[in-house]
């Protein structure tokens, strides 16, 4: 292999140059898609945190909502509370009475009754008119509750239908009444209608497949919206997984799998106040991501089709550098190799026997060079012409060519019908011996390539063994010598330069 087809790790400069493409391009791939995915992960983050964002907004808008509403209710039932303990509204008229009893009550939207029970549960204080309704409200849980619980907290019940009016839903808030030793003394009680908490998540705009949720802290389920089916209104929600993560942490945000649906909800969520009250806002990834995802569709496949472009336009010019380089190879042997013959050319062995030389000179291995020439052959081209003489001179050239085995020993047609062997490592005898098997080869030429007389070669010798040729020119004019003397001789032999 010669120095200029070659790189130092042995490798050769074409397919370096196609592999040195291949990756090149295969990293900008590499580098596009990385950039293009760190750039998508990170909108998708940012795209989290806006939908976070604002659904924080929502929980705190309807915190502050229902929180201003809670403490107009908390406030009237104080004032009903502070009113039926004044001994002094005993003996006053029914009217006054009521007014009293009321006069903190608000006209809060969606607002139900607000009434006194005592501790059988029977009214004795009604806002909805002065003379106080009859019934019993001893079955409610509410009731029950504050009998068994002496705290003075408020209290918010589960979801319950409306025993008059509408029958609608509806939740309330309620205080115990004690006496001075602290037994128990009735309840003081102010409905909401859930119609309340359906109009103003309704107002809100949480994308499509969200929820909003209303819940109590024992996990019950008070308002929704999408709005809840009758049957789901009041149900314990508790046990769910999302559900004991809101319940634990109170406020936050994470994104899970609902259990309702199946279906992947970013959860926002937040206590009211002080109340055992808690916001959940659920948006529906699908919903939250949707716009990223189309980015990310366009994004990808925009990405791709530069990608598998640019792959395509490698691989076109992959191939184009592979023709171009088979080409050169062509050209490049065209170039070395003798079109008669297919020996190498005088060109080629110029530069081979150069190089054996100097290796000879570092390692001190002999270095020996056949000069070969057919004898007659000026003659046996004027007899039969010269077709039959090239034919001639390709049977000579294979005939040498199938004594030449040596990966670095080399044929060559030196010029006309004189040819030359390159024979590095090789002493004078061994040079010998391969001379003699090709000068008797000749002689066992058909008849078909030589004519009438069998064809003859004289060969002539040279060997450089440390010494006597100072130069490479003086060890070729040495077997061109050695040659001639063959030819002078009688020819048809071999003869050793001296």
């Amino acid at each position: 292999m010669s120095a200029s087809s070659a790189t130092p790790g042995n490798t050769p400069l074409p397919i370096r140059s196609e592999r040195v493409l291949v990756l090149a391009s295969s990293l900008v791939v590499v580098a596009i898609v990385s950039i293009v995915t760190f750039l998508l992960i990170r909108e998708h983050a940012s795209a989290q945190q806006d939908a976070t964002r604002a659904a924080t907004n929502i929980v705190q808008l309807i915190d502050a909502d229902v929180l201003r509403n809670v403490e107009l209710y908390d406030l009237s039932l104080q004032g009903l509370i502070a009113a039926a303990k004044r001994d002094d509204l005993q003996g006053v008229s029914p009217t006054i009475r009521h007014l009293a009893l009321f006069d903190r009550a608000t006209a809060a939207p969606y607002k139900g009754d607000i009434l006194l029970l005592d501790k059988r549960g029977d009214v004795i204080a009604d806002s909805a008119s002065v003379e106080p309704r009859k019934g019993n409200y001893a079955d409610r849980e509410y009731f029950q509750s504050h009998v068994q619980d002496p705290s003075p907290r408020m209290m918010i019940s589960r979801p319950f239908r409306a025993r008059s009016g509408e029958h609608d839903w509806r939740i309330s808030f309620s205080y115990r009444l004690n006496d001075d030793q602290g037994g128990f003394l009735g309840v003081a009680e102010a409905a909401m209608r859930l119609s309340y908490f359906s109009q103003l998540f309704k107002s809100l705009n949480i994308g499509h497949g969200g929820t909003v949720n209303l819940v109590s802290r024992d996990g019950i389920v008070l308002a929704q919206e999408p709005p809840l089916a009758e049957d789901m209104i009041g149900r314990d929600y508790g046990k769910r997984p999302n559900f004991i993560r809101i319940l634990r942490e109170g406020n936050g945000s994470f994104t899970a799998i609902s259990s309702t649906d199946q279906t992947l909800r970013l959860y926002t969520f937040s206590q009211v106040g002080d109340l055992p009250l808690i916001v959940v806002v659920a948006l529906s990834s699908n919903s939250v991501f949707a716009s990223w995802e189309r980015t990310a569709l366009l994004v990808s496949g925009a990405t791709g089709a530069l990608c598998i472009g640019l792959l395509w336009l490698t691989w076109r010019l992959r191939r184009e550098l592979r023709r171009r380089h088979r080409a050169e190879r062509e050209l490049a042997h065209l170039a070395s190799v003798d079109a008669l013959t297919g020996l190498a050319n005088r060109r080629t062995l110029d530069e081979t026997l150069r190089q054996e030389w100097l290796r000879a000179q570092r390692s001190g291995q002999p270095l020996s060079v056949l000069m070969v020439d057919a004898d007659h052959f000026k003659a046996f081209n004027d007899r039969y012409g010269h077709p039959r003489g090239d034919a001639a001179l390709r049977a000579l050239a294979q005939v040498i060519t199938q004594h030449v085995r040596r990966p670095a020993d080399l044929a060559a047609r030196y010029g006309g019908e004189e040819f030359s062997v390159i024979l590095p490592e090789t002493t004078t005898a061994g040079a010998f011996t391969m001379a003699q098997n090709i000068r008797e080869a000749v002689e066992q030429l058909p008849a078909t390539l030589t004519g009438d007389a069998p064809m003859t070669v004289s060969i002539g010798i040279a060997t450089w063994a440390q010494g006597p040729y100072g130069e490479v020119q003086q060890l070729l004019l040495a077997a061109d010598k050695a040659l001639y003397q063959a030819k002078a001789s009688g020819r048809n032999r071999v003869v050793c330069a001296m």
